[in-house]
């Protein structure tokens, strides 16, 4: 596999690991997950250091495909986000919440996921200031309800973060538990990407967030009919792709259906990926309505007819000739008749 450059735009020489991993991540991971975690953060760290899945396999002992799980369940867990060739090999890795980043050129580089709003700490005297304050109080005691534990420093920190730098008001942010942990998410960090989304959107009453998240309801119920997933919720990267579709290509409720339900009838699983590279390619196409899909729909079958029209015409045109049959397949000969009549007569007398 081919090799992977990473870069970094400071000169540092150490790897800093944030609480949140430490707190939310690292004690429910597989201890080789970990280890290759750690091991991209520290190649981070050294300068344009060449990174290669074979390479990490040797040093850590592992299979290729080893690593390859390890990177899979980071992104899974929303802390990576990887990026595929045409081949299906890595092609290239964001850090969803380290500091360094990359630009991509022909080798490919670890990247960084830029944030909307910088990480918060809020000192002792900051958290007795905010503590103060009644709703941020009711907040508190709501959120240990809904978690169904105490609350860690870590989860104090990102609650006020929303408070105070996104600017959500107490109540949004207690339907934002409400909305999150009712779908199964009952994770800080993925309810973290939540209030940044709704903070990029503008939300800030409570009505605003159930119209945002009635229409997502829609699009999820539909890409789960289409894709025929019964009996169990969508996982956060496949949240991703739908934010894909839906905000960075554009496309409408019925567009992504259509795609969803031609995976199937084309390879009669639920496939992400292979929806993505449908939804992909109209993009590329400029198609952006049921009514342009038809059309390609159309002349894809007219080029069709028209290439098996064109094949047959050329069998045709070199088909060899009729065989032979045993009465003509002997030179032929022509003969003058009044000169044979002459000879027999001849021979008569």
């Amino acid at each position: 596999m081919e090799k992977i450059t990473l870069h970094k735009d400071n000169g540092s020489s150490t790897t800093t690991i944030s609480n949140r991993f430490i707190d939310e991540y690292m004690t429910g991971a597989n201890g080789e997950f970990v280890k290759i975690y750690l091991y991209l953060l520290r190649c981070m760290n050294s300068p344009d250091c060449s990174f290669s899945i074979s390479k990490a396999a040797d040093n850590f002992n592992h299979t290729e495909k080893d690593i390859q799980r390890a990177l899979k369940y980071w992104e899974k867990m929303n802390l990576l986000k990887l990026e595929y060739a045409a081949d299906k090999s890595i092609a290239g890795i964001y850090f969803l919440d380290s500091e360094a980043g990359a630009d991509k050129d022909d080798s490919v580089p670890l990247k960084k996921a830029p944030a909307p709003v910088p990480d918060t700490s809020y000192s002792a005297d900051d958290l007795k200031s905010f503590q103060e304050k009644e709703e941020v109080q009711e907040l508190m005691f709501v959120a240990e309800s809904y978690l169904k534990r105490p609350l860690t420093s870590t989860d104090i920190q990102t609650l006020l973060s929303w408070y105070d730098h996104l600017g959500l008001s107490a109540d949004l942010i207690v339907y934002l538990l409400e909305y999150c942990i009712a779908g199964g998410h009952s994770s800080l960090h993925y309810m973290d990407k939540v209030a940044i989304s709704w903070r990029e959107k503008d939300i800030r009453t409570v009505e605003q967030a159930k119209g945002n998240t009635q229409a997502h309801s829609r699009l999820h119920y539909a890409v789960l009919k289409s894709l025929g997933i019964q009996g169990r919720s969508l996982v956060p990267a496949e949240f991703s792709y739908i934010d894909k579709w839906s905000k960075e290509y554009g496309f409408s409720e019925d567009m992504i259906a259509e795609a969803c339900s031609r995976t199937i009838l084309s390879i009669h699983q639920p496939n992400f990926e292979y929806a993505d590279r449908i939804l992909a390619n109209w993009k590329r196409q400029g198609i952006s309505s049921m009514e342009e899909i038809r059309r390609a729909d159309e002349a894809f079958q007219a080029a069709k007819a028209a290439e098996r029209a064109h094949a047959a015409a050329a069998r045709n045109n070199t088909a060899k000739p009729a065989a032979l049959n045993r009465f003509n397949s002997f030179p032929q000969r022509t003969y003058n008749m009044d000169q044979l009549e002459a000879e027999l007569l001849n021979t008569a007398r």
